[in-house]
C-alpha cells in the first residue's frame, strides 16, 4: 500500500502549480501544468495515489478542477484564502 500523500494546487487562469506532500511534509514533487492540458493535470494529481486528499483556493474559475478531482476520487477541500489571511470582504 502506498503511503498517504497530499496534494496542493494554485489554480490560475492558465497554467496551475500542483504540489504533492508526504504525511510527513516532504515536497515528493512539483508539477507546472497548462489547464487546458487534462490528461498532464490529471496524472499530476493521480501521482498521489488513490483518493489523495487535495487541497484547492476557491479561486475564479475552480469549479471545473473540483468537478475533475472528484471524478479521480480525490477527497477535496476548498481553501478560502481570506479565512486564512485575516483578509476581509467589503
Amino acid at each position: 500500500m502506498q503511503p498517504q500523500e497530499y496534494v496542493g494546487i494554485d489554480l490560475h487562469r492558465r497554467r496551475s502549480v500542483i504540489v504533492r506532500r508526504s504525511a510527513e511534509g516532504e515536497t515528493l514533487a512539483v508539477s507546472h501544468v497548462n489547464n487546458d492540458d487534462l490528461l498532464a493535470f490529471e496524472q499530476a494529481v493521480t501521482a498521489a495515489g488513490e483518493h489523495p486528499e487535495v487541497v484547492l483556493e476557491a479561486c475564479y474559475g475552480w469549479y471545473w478542477a473540483t468537478d475533475l478531482l472528484e471524478e479521480l476520487g480525490c477527497k477535496v477541500h476548498l481553501l478560502i484564502r481570506s479565512a486564512t489571511t485575516g483578509a476581509t470582504a467589503e
